[in-house]
């Protein structure tokens, strides 16, 4: 059903004196009936009235009843099919499509009335049952707004009779979405506030502090399906809804009639008394209680009270200014003080990047999305190790490079913001939480409850539930009310992996409000979520979207179509992301699916795809399938994509659709999105600090991954490295650090105990990076949870004094044009040394000369002392984990050993070969072509036995998996009987 617009200007106009106070608020999205919505209700009842009471005494009357007047099938076979069969036939057809449509109309009618879930799907009813739902919304629509008749987030977390629980205790909960909070508090004294401005500034200052200057309101009881809430009540009686965080600052923390306080703008009680700002406006307010006839003796105590504990009581300044506060989110639980060392701060959460007081021209959109760019970072390190082994495992000549190429100007900012601005450890405790989650529900044969979305607080997961689901398994608590569930940080990091499917793979970052961070789970959203705003504002948020869906690690297997946007985008994941070019051929692709989905599901006997995740078959079903639809559709396609969406998230399927003016058929949820990053949506109580990603910055994210590509022919991974080192004596460094096994330097004093390590950390990240390291992506390696400008700085400064100066007084660690910082090249590691042995005995002097092709290999292998830092202490280099050095540097060994390899088989020694291949496997032991290598030396011996010996011990380190087919193949050539022969071995 389409649903209709707010206007965001006022319809508050002055009432006179004469008019009721503390009267009853209209409802939030419809605040006056019209003559129009009179007439559709009375139309609405006629055709109802027609169509389920008129229909069945026609049929009766003229066809008569559907029930035969004897019971005799036998007879009934017997008789001849004449005309009178044929209607008797259409007739109880008739009938049957009546039952249906009054069953749907029946469904329709609970579900408007109770305002509680979504309704039921009656079997094969279809059109029937959106035919039956705009009839009693067009009925109900002069009692109670149509908009609400569509479960959304405002009708989510309600209260339950008999869980009432001490507002004191509510108010340090999590961010809920309610802007018309579902109280079933008809008799509850809890009350909400709405606070006052000040006098205008042209009033006498004194003013202030005399109640009689002050307006107040009184939180009305539900009506009907009508709940308060601050937007209508800023947009009734201030003309702007938006100006509830004013109402809101006033209010904020003082004691209400019954107790308890306000601390969250969307969570307000009937009874409370809230002060208004001076400019408000309407018969509602009561500015002196005192001479108030219509307001009771009891109400003017608790106005004259409250007033009493407002900032005018104490002299303090307020008013409007207030309202350029955020919103309010509850109280969160302080984070234990961690110990550290005089250079670290505090632990801070890693989602406030903007702390720092400079970005150094780094992307803020990236900075601030930290799941976001933790799955850019991770898809971006795969793609890359990806190319690097198919370099080196394609065998095809130019390919067999180690470096891939490095980023450069919006590229180069693009991906050390991600480095600065990814939250991995987040990432992981999320999906490891998920799925805990699911497998202990699973443990207790319960289904997985339905969630409409989640909010990160300081490293808490809260879930919102739809509906109320029980007690959650342990270690999850309830929330605030039975519809939150909340895991604690501590607690998550007592999970552990866990074999089963995500369970909730369509929650994605919307934004932030305060220090809280909302996913939004597009799969299990009742309809269409529309998105308003300008369209370079929504493009950017959904490309965010479509990325974070792309990339995230929460999920296992998922199709995210792109329609009007995104083609650029699918070498993100283009297993993934899949794009189409127009509305049509989405709404036919969707139809079929759709299809296909109800048919599987009615198969398998599962009411929703939730079921199907948990049950046997959860690996291989049921993945979601999200649709986000940048264009604005026509109407017609509009009302087709709504007849779709309306069963999609029992189905797994999701929608997000652009539009200009935000009026959409079967969109459940609407948002709009602002020229200043907001992403608002005052009827769920949302007011987010939107999370984009701008075309800029879409590109150069966009280009890392083009870049990476495996397949993009032979100018993927380049064989020339990043740094080459003079190898001669000549060459001799001044510093020179040991990263290839245990980390040691020489060249350098070693700093005091306190600094030492922290020294070292920053140093070996500068080394593996010799095109220059972002301040910013320093200190974020160094502190993942954040530090403040001095000590970075200080940082820096300590080891510029530390690396010394070179002979001609340049500084040996200095600052490119670029602000990054960079190494001089008399600072060498044998990282840079072994690179550069490498390239010249391949490309270099090696090519031409024997003699010193085999002296640079030889020299190279011998650097090799273990695995890069091997003894770096647990808790530090965790930055190593964005890098791809773990795969070059084996892969380089491997490419030296097998270098080595060849030029000693060319002179027939195999023993030295056999010593080549050895010493590489000890840094690359799972490299399948040194045991090829290994295996063909080892038969040039002309020794069976050891060849049985050496094919043996491989079968023993190839496990359950067995021996890689090349390998066994090279096996067949060499030692035919080796199966008989390793099984005599044993």
């Amino acid at each position: 059903m389409p649903r209709r617009r707010t206007s965001s200007s006022s319809s508050s106009t002055d009432v006179g004196s004469a008019a009721p106070r503390n009267r009853t608020p209209q409802p939030v999205r419809v605040r006056r009936r019209t003559f129009g919505d009179f007439v559709k209700a009375f139309l609405a009842l006629v055709a109802l009235l027609v169509l389920v009471v008129g229909v069945p005494l026609a049929l009766a009357v003229t066809a008569g009843w559907p029930f035969p007047d004897t019971f005799e099938p036998m007879q009934w076979l017997k008789q001849d099919i004449s005309v009178s069969t044929f209607l008797g036939i259409l007739t109880f057809v008739v009938w049957l499509a009546w039952a249906q449509f009054t069953a749907c109309v029946l469904v329709e009618m609970k579900a408007a009335l109770s305002g509680v879930g979504v309704p039921g799907r009656v079997p094969g009813a279809g059109p029937a049952q959106l035919l039956a739902r705009q009839l009693v919304a067009a009925l109900l629509l002069v009692g109670a707004t149509a908009a609400s008749f569509t479960p959304g987030l405002a009708q989510l977390g309600q209260g339950l009779e008999g869980n009432q629980r001490p507002a004191a205790a509510a108010a340090q909960q999590t961010p809920g979405l309610f802007a018309q909070q579902q109280e079933q508090a008809a008799g509850t004294a809890a009350a909400l506030a709405e606070q006052a401005s000040h006098a205008a500034a042209h009033a006498d200052p004194g003013s202030a502090a005399r109640q009689g200057d002050t307006k107040f309101y009184r939180i009305q009881p539900p009506e009907g399906r009508h709940h308060d809430s601050l937007w209508e009540i800023a947009e009734r009686h201030l003309g702007d809804g938006r100006r509830y965080k004013e109402i809101f600052e006033l209010n904020k923390d003082r004691t209400q009639p019954d107790g308890s306080k306000l601390s969250e703008a969307s969570l307000i009680r009937p009874g409370w008394i809230m002060e208004m700002p001076g400019d408000a406006r309407g018969g509602d307010l009561v500015e002196m209680p005192d001479e108030a006839p219509e307001v009771s003796p009891e109400v003017q105590q608790q106005i004259h009270d409250y007033a009493l504990t407002g900032d005018h009581a104490e002299g303090a300044g307020g008013g409007a200014g207030a309202g350029a506060a955020q919103v309010s989110v509850p109280e969160q639980r302080p984070a234990p003080a961690p110990d550290h060392t005089p250079d670290q701060q505090p632990d801070r959460p890693h989602a406030t990047p903007a702390e720092d007081t400079s970005t150094f021209g780094l992307p803020q959109a990236l900075l601030a999305a930290p799941l976001l760019a933790a799955g850019l970072l991770g898809a971006l390190g795969h793609r890359r190790r990806q190319a690097l082994w198919q370099s080196a495992f394609s065998g095809i000549g130019g390919r067999r490079g180690m470096e891939p190429p490095t980023p450069a100007g919006d590229a180069q900012d693009a991906h050390d913001a991600l480095l600065v601005g990814a939250d991995p450890e987040g990432v992981r405790l999320l999906d490891r939480s998920l799925r805990g989650l699911a497998a202990a529900l699973a443990a207790e044969s319960r289904p997985l409850p339905v969630v409409y979305a989640a909010w990160l607080s300081n490293g808490d997961l809260h879930l919102q539930l739809a509906q109320p689901a029980g007690k959650p398994p342990a270690p999850w608590q309830l929330g605030q009310d039975q519809t939150f569930w909340m895991l604690a940080k501590d607690d998550a990091e007592r999970y552990e992996d866990a074999d089963t499917a995500a369970p909730y793979p369509g929650l994605v970052s919307l934004g932030t409000m305060d220090d809280s961070r909302l996913l939004l789970n597009l799969e299990s959203v009742p309809g269409i979520v529309s998105l308003s705003g300008r369209e370079t504002d929504r493009a950017a948020v959904f490309a965010s979207v479509a990325a974070e869906l792309a990339t995230n690690g929460w999920s296992d297997r998922m199709t995210i179509t792109l329609v009007g946007f995104g083609e650029d985008l699918t070498p993100l994941a283009p297993n993934r992301l899949r794009h189409l070019d127009g509305v049509e051929a989405l709404l036919e692709t969707m139809e079929a699916e759709t299809r296909q989905r109800r048919g599987a599901l009615g198969a398998a006997g599962h009411d929703s795809v939730l079921t199907g995740r948990t049950g046997p078959a959860r690996h291989t079903r049921w993945a979601p399938h999200l649709v986000l639809l940048a264009a604005e559709p026509s109407a017609e396609d509009a009302v087709r994509l709504a007849e779709l969406a309306a069963d999609a998230s029992r189905l797994g399927i999701g929608y997000l659709v652009g539009t200009d003016e935000g009026e959409l058929p079967g969109a459940a949820w609407e948002m709009e999105i602002t020229a200043e990053g907001r992403l608002l949506a005052p009827l769920l109580g949302l007011e987010l600090d939107a999370q984009v990603l701008p075309a800029a910055q879409q590109r150069a994210v966009v280009e890392l991954f083009v870049e990476a590509d495996p397949e993009r022919g032979p100018d993927g991974p380049g064989n020339t490295p990043p740094f080459l080192v003079d190898i001669t004596e000549q060459g001799r460094p001044a510093v020179y650090a040991r990263l290839v096994g245990p980390y040691e330097i020489i060249g350098l004093d070693t700093p005091d105990d306190e600094r030492s390590a922290l020294l070292h950390e920053a140093l070996a990240l500068l080394l593996l990076h010799r095109e220059g390291v972002h301040p910013r992506v320093l200190s974020s390696a160094l502190w993942p949870r954040g530090v403040t400008d001095d000590v970075r700085e200080a940082l820096v400064d300590r080891l510029r004094a530390w690396l010394g100066t070179d002979p001609d007084g340049t500084p040996r660690l200095g600052t490119d044009a670029t602000g990054r910082l960079t190494l001089a090249t008399s600072v060498v590691s044998d990282l840079d040394v072994l690179r550069s042995l490498y390239y010249e005995a391949t490309q270099g002097r090696g090519v031409d000369s024997r003699a010193v092709r085999g002296r640079l290999l030889t020299d190279a292998l011998v650097l090799v002392r273990g695995p890069l830092l091997a003894d770096r202490p647990e808790g530090r280099y965790r930055w190593l984990g964005h890098e791809i050095v773990d795969a070059q540097l084996p892969l380089l060994v491997a490419d030296t050993g097998l270098a080595l390899c060849e030029f000693h088989m060319e002179k027939d020694r195999a023993e030295k070969a056999i010593e080549a291949l050895n010493a590489a496997l000890r840094t690359a032991p799972a490299d399948e072509r040194l045991w090829n290598e290994l295996l063909r030396a080892t038969h040039a011996l002309g020794d069976p036995e050891r060849l049985t010996a050496l094919a043996a011990d491989l079968i023993g380190r190839s496990g359950a998996r067995g021996l890689p087919p090349r390998t066994e193949a090279l096996l067949d050539e060499l030692l035919p009987a080796w199966r008989d022969a390793v099984a005599a071995v044993g």
